[in-house]
């Protein structure tokens, strides 16, 4: 039995690898990765250097085989998406899955997150925190799915593109214009924004700049629930 290790690696700033995430690309035989040039980037800036072996969405049953071969000749390998965990809307669920069933170990190797790193500095949470990640990009779909998560009530996080940010606001307003919001932007980089009000005031304000760039990670606040006592009413 051989050994995958999935890493997490960083979102934006490069100080936020872990000890741990180093040593693990210095130790593996290969390093699978979701683009083999950005990986590269990064490991070379730590002066490591292996063989990558690719493994994106659009190729992860194939990329799951080839790996597990590599499992099999009794090779570590490590894997890690372009920025964040992998498998938290990035690829690797499924090569996980396929490893582990194939009878090789499956090691976690924990780093960043751009769902965890906001969720920190929202201010709000609760007892039931709802991740969707990307919505669909089509309009009916996103919007049936908005109403879906916000009738829950529950705190919900959401990643979306710099081209859909002012839709997906747009449409929060229009679902519940009472909900309140913390945005983030190019959480670790260089030009790191957060920024709290509603989605009517944070629609209004991107919509009012000339170019919007970075991703978005999206913490839309919880409501309260009307609790229902169990016991009866009736005399």
């Amino acid at each position: 039995m051989s050994t995958l290790y999935i890493v997490g690696t960083p979102i934006g700033n490069l100080g936020d690898i872990t000890f741990r995430a180093i040593e693990t690309f210095k130790s593996v035989d290969v390093v699978a990765c979701e683009d083999t040039r950005h990986t590269l980037q990064l490991l070379t800036h730590f002066e490591i250097r292996k063989p990558l072996v690719s493994c994106r969405a659009q190729n992860e049953e194939l990329a799951a085989d080839k790996i597990i071969g590599l499992l099999d000749g009794g090779q570590t390998v490590a894997y890690a998406s372009d920025a964040g965990t992998p498998g938290i809307s990035d690829p690797g669920a499924v090569l996980a899955g396929r490893v582990r069933k194939a009878g090789h170990s499956v090691v976690p190797v924990p780093g960043a997150s751009a769902f965890a790193a906001l969720v920190s500095v929202a201010g709000a949470g609760g007892k039931t925190l709802v991740f969707e990640g990307f919505l669909s990009p089509k309009p009916g779909r996103r919007r049936s799915r908005l109403r879906e998560l916000l009738a829950e009530g529950d705190a919900v996080v959401l990643y979306e593109s710099p081209f859909r940010i002012v839709k997906l606001l747009a449409d929060v307003a229009d679902i519940d214009c009472n909900r309140n919001l913390v945005i983030g932007r190019e959480l670790t980089k260089l030009h790191e924004e957060i920024i709290e009000g509603t989605a009517a005031e944070l629609r209004d304000i991107f919509s009012a700049r000339g170019s919007i760039k970075g991703e978005f990670a999206i913490f839309i606040s919880g409501v309260k629930k009307i609790q229902f006592s169990d016991e009866s009413t009736d005399n």
